[in-house]
C-alpha cells in the first residue's frame, strides 16, 4: 500500500504499516495482547495524561486486519471487559425524591461539580441516578468524559450531565462543519458528545435545563483541558424526536443542523439495516471560527 490512512487518530504510510507487519512476522508466538502492548510502546503511543494507549494499538491492529493489510495471531481468549461486570453503585436512601417544585431563582445559585476524576462519593451518586432515572440507563462511559452533578442551592441533587466522545460518523454534522472523512478522523478527539442529560424525575422548574446547560458550557472548555491537555472546538448531542421537542437545547443557543437516518451501527455492508429512532442533531460551537479550525489541512497533505 503506497497511500497513507488514518485509524485511531493516527497516520500510516508503508512505513508504519511495514513496521507492524514486520513485529508480528518477529514474534508469531506473541499474542494480541502482547503485540499491542509493545506497538504502543515502540512508538510511545500515550494519552495527555502520559497513559500508554495499548487498547488504541489494540484497535489499530484490528482494523488493519479487517482490511486485510495484516494477518494477526488466533484470539486466545475471550477480550476481558471490566466494565461487563461492573456493579452500579445503588442509590443512597438518605438522597431525598420529595417534589421540589420552585421557581429557579429560588434553586439558584447551582453547585455543578465535575466529578469523574475526583469527589468518589458524588461520582457514585452521578452514577447511581444516572442508572436509576435516565431512560438509556448507564453503567460506564468508554473513553475520554466529564461528568457533571448539580445541585440546588440548599444542596440537594437536581441533574446530572454527561460528556463524552463524540460520535464516529454523523452525516448532517459533518457536513456541517465541512469534513471529509479523513479530517474527521483526524480531528474528532476535538469534539465533545453531551450523551445523557438527566433533570431528575422529582424535579420541576421552569428554565433549570437551559440554564444548567449554560453553566456547563462557560466551563467545559477548561475542564477538558485540565483533564485531556487539548482543546475542545464544538459540542454536539442528539435529541430523540419521539421523545423530547429538545426546548432546553434551542433556549441555550444549540443549533439544530439535521436529524439521524434512523440507522444503527450493526448494519451490514449487504444491505442489512436495523432501525433506531430518528434523532434532531443539535451542535454548540466552544470557538468562533470552529470550522476553520476543524478544517485545516492535514499535516504532509498535498496542496
Amino acid at each position: 500500500m503506497n497511500e497513507s490512512l488514518i485509524l485511531q487518530g493516527r497516520r500510516l504510510g508503508p512505513s508504519e504499516l511495514s513496521q507492524v507487519a514486520q513485529l508480528i512476522a518477529d514474534h508469531p508466538e506473541w499474542s494480541r495482547y502482547r503485540l499491542s502492548g509493545e506497538l504502543a510502546q515502540r512508538w510511545d503511543w500515550r494519552s495527555p495524561s502520559g497513559q500508554l494507549k495499548d487498547m488504541a494499538a489494540r484497535s489499530l491492529l484490528l482494523k488493519l486486519e479487517e482490511r486485510g493489510l495484516i494477518g494477526l495471531p488466533a484470539r486466545r481468549w475471550a477480550s476481558p471487559n471490566r466494565m461487563r461486570h461492573k456493579q452500579v453503585p445503588a442509590l443512597d436512601p438518605s438522597v431525598s425524591q420529595e417534589p421540589l417544585q420552585r421557581p429557579l431563582t429560588h434553586l439558584r445559585p447551582l453547585e455543578v461539580r465535575e466529578v469523574s476524576a475526583e469527589c468518589p462519593a458524588d461520582r457514585e451518586l452521578f452514577e447511581a441516578l444516572l442508572h436509576r432515572f435516565h431512560y438509556l440507563s448507564y453503567r460506564s462511559p468508554v473513553g475520554a468524559n466529564l461528568q457533571y452533578l448539580a445541585r440546588e442551592r440548599t444542596g440537594r441533587p437536581v441533574a446530572c450531565v454527561l460528556f463524552g466522545a463524540a460520535a464516529w460518523q454523523c452525516a448532517d454534522r459533518d457536513r456541517h462543519i465541512g469534513w471529509d472523512a479523513a479530517r474527521r478522523a483526524a480531528g474528532l478527539h476535538l469534539l465533545a458528545n453531551n450523551s445523557r442529560f438527566l433533570v431528575l424525575p422529582w424535579v420541576q422548574c421552569a428554565g433549570l435545563g437551559s440554564h444548567l446547560l449554560g453553566l456547563v458550557v462557560r466551563r467545559i472548555g477548561a475542564d477538558w483541558q485540565r483533564k485531556y491537555a487539548h482543546r475542545l472546538y464544538l459540542l454536539e448531542t442528539f435529541v430523540e424526536r419521539q421523545r423530547f421537542a429538545g426546548t432546553c437545547y434551542q433556549a441555550a443557543n444549540w443549533i439544530r443542523v439535521g436529524q439521524t437516518k434512523g440507522r444503527t451501527r450493526q448494519d451490514s455492508p449487504e444491505g442489512t439495516h436495523y432501525q433506531a429512532p430518528v434523532k434532531d442533531i443539535y451542535l454548540f460551537p466552544l470557538q468562533r471560527h470552529f470550522a476553520q479550525q476543524l478544517c485545516q489541512p492535514l499535516p504532509n497533505s498535498q496542496p
